[in-house]
């Protein structure tokens, strides 16, 4: 499984889904269920169910390829050579929609090789919606090819965002971005999930994505899935890499430059 051809890289997709289907049914069978929560912090939840999907995508992945893997509730180191690869995993993105019987949450397995997302994918099984792609093969949502959306203009997008986990004490909120860029267009939603937001710009529901504060394995799924459909992954300063560190824009393309200056004109 080679993440640097086409031919691995689907290999790695099927790998991906396969295995974020088996977590996702795991993780669907508590919902709604009451399970026992856990605080990370004031607002940052955690319950049995994110660690025994982050326990089994660990052994299915680490037992079928040599890579590197962080998760959310085990952590890990990434590779550390320029080219080494890293399984990035979320075992439950969107846990707090979890713990409240909401549905959108969802498991998110990315690849990056350095600096490069390369392939992901998503299952959301409360939504019976799934994501997949790959930088050299496309991107799929539920099967079936899809693409990004064409919308060039501010004034036509619908938008999402999400806030950090400190927004109670920390100036880097979010909220002066969110209030502008509400006047700006015809729609921001927030689904608390980075993983089905980037997902949704993915396959074109939405018109563009931005948040601050990220960890690797919110995005990495996403980001790869973002490009694979033509779509367009920078920083909030348009760098095309470096997103990995938490900070990050995601379009279609035509409106991004548009939304970075949008971003960061509100401070």
């Amino acid at each position: 499984m080679n993440p640097e051809t086409v031919a691995g890289q689907k290999e790695l997709v099927r790998l991906a889904l396969d295995a974020a289907r088996e977590a996702a049914r795991r993780v669907h069978a508590g919902f709604r269920k009451h399970p026992v929560i856990e605080h990370k912090g004031a607002i940052d939840l955690v319950t049995s169910y994110d660690r025994e999907s982050e326990r089994y995508l660990r052994e299915r992945l680490g037992a079928a390829t040599p890579f590197a893997i962080v998760g959310e509730e085990e952590g890990g180191t990434r590779a550390t050579e320029e080219r080494g690869a890293t399984w990035y995993v979320d075992p439950l993105d969107g846990t707090t929609n979890f713990c409240h019987g909401h549905p959108f949450f969802c498991v998110s397995i990315g690849l990056f090789v350095g600096p490069d997302p390369v392939v992901g994918a998503v299952v959301a099984p409360a939504l019976q919606l799934e994501w997949t792609g790959a930088i050299g093969a496309g991107a799929t949502r539920n099967g079936e090819p899809c693409a990004v959306s064409q919308v060039a203009g501010l004034d036509d997008a619908m938008l999402a965002t999400g806030f950090p986990y400190d927004r109670r004490t920390s100036r880097q909120n979010n909220f002066d971005a969110f209030v502008a860029l509400k006047k700006q267009v015809q729609a921001v939603r927030r689904c608390g999930s980075a993983a089905i937001d980037l997902c949704f710009v993915a396959d074109g529901t939405y018109d563009g994505y931005w948040e601050r504060k990220l960890h690797p394995w919110d995005l990495a799924a996403g980001a790869a899935i973002v490009r694979a459909a033509g779509g367009r992954v920078t920083t909030l300063s348009g760098a095309e890499r470096g997103f990995l560190e938490g900070d990050l824009i995601a379009t279609g393309g035509r409106l991004h430059d548009a939304l970075i200056l949008a971003v960061k004109n509100a401070g």
